[in-house]
């Protein structure tokens, strides 16, 4: 094979029950260097070290071409790093030893060393480290992959790039790469987000950065672009002649769980909102692309954040639950909202007119992510059925993956009466059998293999905080106030009125009910 750059090996295709594709690995003369850095910490523990596991597990990462190296402040060993991973990826009460065993494998490809985010001795002796994996790999220098994951605040993202970029680069270009995570909240506000930007930006060039937003590796929320732009009958409907308004919701059932003073920096907006939620209405609200290269992708998100006007203020409505400020961690005058609902403005000519409402809250009473689509009235209505309510179209993102058209059927019987029911896509009856990867599975495997797609560009963070920045300065300010909710409610009441106020008409005496197998 040769002694130059590393090459890329075609293998067999591979199958299994959450991926169906052909893939491809480095061969042995290349390989692979995933370094954690905050491993000691929860979302390490929680999200990125199980998703790793998962791709190794299903064959998407290789023994004998990939190293995982965890990186943090913390003294601690390779064993004591390992024993405090193993609890998360070992799932359920039933582990097979099967299971059991890859579990031993995988976590013995972890290294763990121990250093500092702002000095240089930690990053060398990091190098020092995955230097000597890819030599006893027999790679060539500059033709190893280097991917860093900052599972770090974002307040050392700056010093953590710069001590990469002056310590951990590869040497030379023979055709390898190094590529850097970087986690939300990207940034508190315009200025902020821009200064952040700017700072990496002067390490990294845009196609090695990769600002993760785990929504878009939801399945459902991948789903978008095949639904929007594959399906004949949805093309003619989805405008400002047909759609009445359009709500991006979520609930979560519990408050901030311990996490109030983390929290309460940030806020519901910051922390669901202006990332979580901004990023499916581009999907929902954006004009078909060129193509499916991430670039076109991308300038179709940019241009219909670009098109959304200011946000007016009686169009938001505030909500902070009955408690919030009980926790120890959470000053007693907080200011922060833990429910918002805001109402922003498409303009152009697809949605002028059209509200998209978005909606997110703690402490609520029940907890799901979903979009709901509501077409306008029948013209014409014969069967005096608008009270009913109208047709939707609901995608719930979590959980009980599922899709679902409220219309209107006639009532099985000898009467000529109309009921509301629904034509229904449930995974978990759909697809028996199939797991669905978890979003942090998928775009680490996008990331290796260059693929950005569902990842947020610089310019795509800026257009989302020019939106958001002049209200989140209002209420950083105390200009605008949150409204107190009881835990387990809808939130505040006004939210309801703000919804009726948009044009959203409530289906009263019909619920989804999930399909059971």
């Amino acid at each position: 094979m040769g002694s130059g750059a590393w090459t890329i090996e075609k293998r067999s295709t591979f199958r299994n029950e959450s991926f169906s594709k052909e893939y491809v690995t480095v061969s042995e003369t290349g390989c692979l260097s995933i370094i954690v850095l905050g491993a000691s910490g929860d979302l390490a523990k929680k999200k990125t070290f199980p998703a790793l596991f998962n791709l190794y597990r299903q064959g998407f990462l290789q023994s004998n071409e990939v190293h995982i190296f965890g990186y943090a402040r913390t003294k601690i060993s390779d064993d004591e790093l390992r024993n405090r991973i193993r609890g998360y990826l070992i799932q359920g009460s039933g582990s097979s030893d099967k299971q059991l065993e890859e579990v031993t494998k995988f976590l013995q490809l972890i290294k763990y060393i121990s250093g500092s985010y702002d000095s240089g001795e930690g990053f060398q002796l990091l190098d020092k480290e995955i230097s000597g994996y890819e030599f006893s790999k027999n790679t060539v220098e500059g033709s190893s992959r280097r991917l860093f994951y900052l599972a770090l605040p974002p307040s050392v993202y700056p010093s953590v790039c710069k001590m990469i970029k002056n310590n951990c680069m590869n040497k030379s270009d023979l055709g390898g790469w190094t590529r850097i995570v970087v986690e939300k909240p990207f940034g508190k506000d315009l200025g902020s987000a821009e200064q952040l930007s700017a700072q990496i930006g002067e390490l990294f060039d845009e196609p090695q950065i990769y600002r993760i937003d785990h929504y878009l590796g939801k399945e459902l929320v991948q789903n978008l672009l095949v639904l929007r732009f594959a399906n004949r009958f949805f093309l003619p409907l989805w405008n400002r002649d047909n759609i009445a308004n359009v709500q991006i919701v979520f609930r979560e059932d519990f408050g901030t769980e311990g996490r109030g003073g983390y929290f309460d920096e940030y806020g519901i907006i910051r922390d669901i909102i202006q990332n979580h939620l901004l990023q499916v209405f581009c999907l929902v609200a954006m004009e078909k692309p060129v193509s499916l290269k991430p670039e076109h992708i991308r300038d179709e998100k940019v241009k219909v954040l670009q098109s959304v006007v200011p946000i007016k203020d009686e169009e938001v409505v505030l909500g902070q639950y009955k408690g919030y400020r009980d926790d120890p961690t959470v000053p007693d005058n907080s200011n922060t909202p833990t429910f918002a609902t805001v109402v922003l403005r498409v303009h152009n000519e697809r949605w002028e007119g059209v509200p998209f409402i978005l909606k997110a809250g703690k402490a609520l009473n029940s907890r799901k992510a979903e979009i709901r689509i509501q077409f306008k009235d029948v013209p014409g209505d014969i069967f005096k059925c608008q009270k009913q309510g109208r047709n939707e179209f609901v995608i719930r993102l979590q959980p009980l993956e599922a899709m679902y058209m409220k219309l209107t059927v006639k009532q099985p019987g000898l009467e000529m009466s109309t009921v509301q029911s629904e034509l229904d896509l449930s995974y978990g009856q759909r697809y028996q059998g199939v797991t669905i990867p978890e979003a942090y599975e998928r775009l680490i495997l996008d990331t290796i293999r260059g693929d950005q797609q569902h990842f947020v560009r610089r310019d795509e963070l800026k257009a989302a905080w020019e939106i958001f920045t002049p209200l989140l300065h209002r209420i950083d300010d105390g200009e605008v106030k949150p409204l107190t909710y009881q835990l387990g409610s809808r939130g505040p009441a006004e939210a309801d009125q703000l919804l009726e106020r948009a044009g959203y008409v409530q289906t009263h005496g019909y619920i989804w009910i999930p399909p059971t197998l």
